[in-house]
């Protein structure tokens, strides 16, 4: 059962609680393929389905996460209203809240114990940022570079992210010292109280710009597209998250910036079928191929591979090519190709061919029904 807040995660996916791995991940990559945002341009709705159906397979996909969501109903820390000490005594921090952190937030600012806030004109680390990307299953068995761009906030280059144009002067402000937060002293029946809050004239920046940038309008940062290379490994996979370090939203104050998170979604190939790192293809065979034996041609992403198929081979065996399926993303080895033996059986046949195959099923000794010539059905029309 879900926590309070959350939403069912096998509900989303449309999956039993009691669902095999595969079931799970046969599940996401269908409703991924629905809802991916490339699928359904400027639909909003869509796109916020399509983070949900993320969540819950990074969750549902993951074993140990997985057993902690039976067990508890989330993963991660507690979310709001999921219990905690006390089991939801209003004076414990449960679903009625804590009174007495409430208190103290009301008057300090902070959690009990009287921590103020964080100071505004610290470093802070900029937003994380996550965008879909669709390749090919090709793509995704040699590995790629992509170029992708990515809209994000930065530091405006005009201004150095001040916000004041430059060769114009940046005062500290008065009202706060440039701390960017005052104390503001309070009367309750505890006492006098003194709580922290950002100082109303700067905004809690501890600076009053006199002239704004005329770039950023005073904002210090911009929003920006910004082309990146993306280095796709082989042997990714639908629901892959690349992380590429720095390169999410430009921090605040000086601080680092975010990271970038690449979700792939892998197209389905019409030649080849995925099963892991296993790839599954079909090849066609005439009767006497199969019969007595060939050697035929299969595509595989590394060109085209020689295959014997044995004599008396039988319609849907399956015959393997070692290492010729997709890499493994954590190792050095490769999964195979399994080669599904279809036998084409002709429709039409020569009288030639057909009188060579009537022969066949007389040395084989089984009944077949035999042709008739062109005398011996003038015969049968006369006579009937």
């Amino acid at each position: 059962m879900a926590a309070p807040g959350k939403k069912d995660y096998y509900e989303l996916l449309g999956v039993h609680r009691g669902a095999s791995a595969d079931e799970i991940k046969k599940a996401y990559r269908q409703l991924a393929r629905k809802y991916h945002p490339d699928a359904n341009p400027g639909n909003e709705g869509a796109e916020r389905k399509f983070k949900e159906i993320n969540e819950a397979h990074d969750v549902l996909g993951d074993p140990q996460k997985r057993a902690q969501y039976d067990q508890f109903g989330y993963v991660g820390d507690p979310p709001p209203g999921a219990g905690g000490f006390g089991g939801g005594d209003p004076f414990f921090g449960g679903a009625g809240g804590d009174i007495f952190g409430d208190i103290f937030e009301s008057f300090f600012g902070g959690s009990a114990g009287g921590r103020s806030r964080a100071n505004p004109n610290a470093p802070r680390r900029g937003a994380d940022l996550e965008m879909s990307m669709q390749i090919t299953l090709e793509t995704a068995y040699n590995g790629a570079s992509r170029e992708v761009e990515v809209p994000r906030e930065e530091a405006c280059s005009h201004c150095s992210g001040t916000g004041a144009e430059p060769g114009t002067e940046i005062e500290t402000c008065s009202a706060c010292g440039g701390r960017g937060q005052v104390e503001r002293t309070t009367s309750t029946p505890f006492g006098q109280m003194v709580q922290v809050v950002p100082c109303a004239k700067c905004g809690g920046k501890g600076h009053v710009v006199k002239t704004p940038c005329g770039e950023c309008r005073g904002q210090g940062r911009v929003r920006k597209k910004r082309k990146l290379e993306v280095r796709v490994p082989a042997g990714v996979d639908t629901g892959t998250r690349l992380r590429i370090s720095g390169e999410g939203e430009g921090g605040v104050n000086g601080g680092p910036s975010g990271d970038l998170f690449i979700l792939l979604d892998v197209k389905e190939d019409s030649r080849f079928q995925r099963s892991g790192v296993d790839l599954h293809t079909k090849v066609d065979v005439a009767v006497p191929q199969a019969t007595l034996g060939a050697t035929v041609s299969v595509p595989t992403f590394d060109g085209i591979e020689k295959l014997d198929i044995p004599a008396g081979t039988q319609p849907g065996s399956v015959l393997r090519i070692k290492n010729r399926g997709m890499p493994n993303l954590r190792g050095s080895s490769r999964g195979d190709l399994h080669i599904h033996v279809r036998v084409n059986v002709p429709k039409n046949l020569s009288d030639r061919a057909r009188g060579l195959m009537e022969e066949l099923a007389r040395e084989m000794k089984v009944e077949v029904t035999e042709s008739k010539g062109i005398f011996d059905k003038i015969k049968d029309k006369f006579s009937s």
